[in-house]
């Protein structure tokens, strides 16, 4: 399961000794008060009237606004309006009125939060079992995992294990970019990604495939529309059409087409894939270091329950390369457990483990 996180004990002297948090208002549209706070994806804490409370939609990389009702939202420094009341002041320790709780970090030392500060080996052992539990243990409660893939997912024939996952419930939302839905389509429509066969082999011709894959959904309007036209048969959009999964597929300058549904407009881009990460309670992240990082810095560190309690956002970084797992905790998405391997590998082992997982719970006696 998921680590719990225990909010701090702020009846002691410590913090009832604290001030309460100081406000400035923003000088312009999308301008921050100088000495603004800087917020981190750890739990934070406000002190208002003597109280602390936590922010709304938290993340790392923004400020804390209150807005006219009292409630405090951690906004991107570009969505703040001129005479918002900002939080000003640098200290975490709570004597500015600001508490970032970072005393779960490291065995429970206090710590802090940092970038370049990783350790990620391939040589560290996976623990698939773990993530299945995880990942079932998402579904039972009804939760949000968020899946951020890249090309490589469909590239290396784990495709149709990323199907199996979107149509046996375990995916809440898809980001990505243009090239994962249009090699995933092209394969529903023609078998190739890249006009490369199931077995890795060029075919004739094939180097324009994609495009024809892409010129057929302009042609319908929409995935959705191919999909409802027969079109689109199979496949990881397909799944997402048909299950009701929403994605959101964010452009790049060297794209192709792009497809109709892909949001061209960077800032439009991460506003639209922020309104899938501020639901998250898991995140897996298979080949992609753009998108990875790009979401890694939307996620809190935490979800927080219906009844208020902290548990751990788990955050699984699959990636062939060390690099790009350590570049996602270097970012700061320290909660991040990297997996270095290929993403067919994982893919499949992962799929296997779950069913494995599902498999014991309904052979298991009915209250263990």
């Amino acid at each position: 399961m998921s680590t719990s996180i225990p909010h701090p004990d702020f009846a002691v002297e410590r913090f009832s000794r604290c001030p309460d948090a100081r406000f400035q208002p923003a000088p312009a549209d999308g301008v921050l008060p100088e000495g603004f706070f800087t917020t981190t994806n750890l739990p934070t804490y406000v002190r208002l009237g003597g109280e602390w409370r936590m922010p709304r939609e938290p993340r790392m990389d923004g400020a804390l606004v209150q807005d006219e009702q009292g409630v405090l939202w951690i906004r991107e420094g570009r969505r703040v309006r001129a005479g918002e009341r900002v939080v000003v002041g640098h200290a975490e320790d709570g004597s500015e009125g600001v508490y970032v709780n970072t005393a779960y970090l490291g065995g429970g030392g206090e710590g802090e939060f940092k970038f370049m500060t990783s350790e990620v080996s391939r040589e560290k052992p996976i623990d698939y079992a773990q993530m299945a539990r995880l990942l079932v243990e998402e579904r039972e409660r009804g939760g949000y995992p968020v899946w951020v893939t890249g090309p490589a997912l469909v590239h290396s024939r784990a495709r149709a294990d990323m199907t199996w996952f979107i149509d046996n419930g375990f995916v809440g939302a898809l980001l990505a970019g243009n090239a994962v839905a249009v090699h995933d389509i092209e394969a529903s429509i023609f078998g190739t990604t890249l006009g490369m066969s199931g077995t890795g082999e060029a075919t004739s011709g094939g180097h324009g495939l994609h495009m024809r894959a892409i010129n057929k959904v302009r042609a319908a309007g929409s995935i959705a529309k191919a999909v409802e036209a027969g079109v689109i048969t199979n496949g990881i959009m397909h799944a997402c059409v048909t299950h009701q999964v929403p994605f959101v597929l964010t452009g790049s300058i060297r794209d192709d087409g792009p497809l109709p549904d892909v949001v061209t407009d960077n800032v439009a881009g991460q506003d639209a894939m922020r309104r899938h990460a501020v639901k998250a309670t898991m995140a897996v992240m298979v080949a992609t270091a753009l998108h990875a990082i790009a979401t890694g810095n939307m996620l809190p560190a935490f979800v927080t329950e219906k009844d208020g309690s902290l548990r751990e956002l788990a955050t699984i970084c699959v990636d062939s390369s060390e690099f790009v797992v350590s570049k996602l905790k270097d970012r700061g998405t320290h909660q991040a457990f990297g997996v270095v391997t290929n993403a067919q590998d994982f893919m499949h082992i992962l799929r296997l483990y779950v069913e494995r997982e599902l498999s014991a719970r309904a052979q298991a006696p009915k209250g263990t």
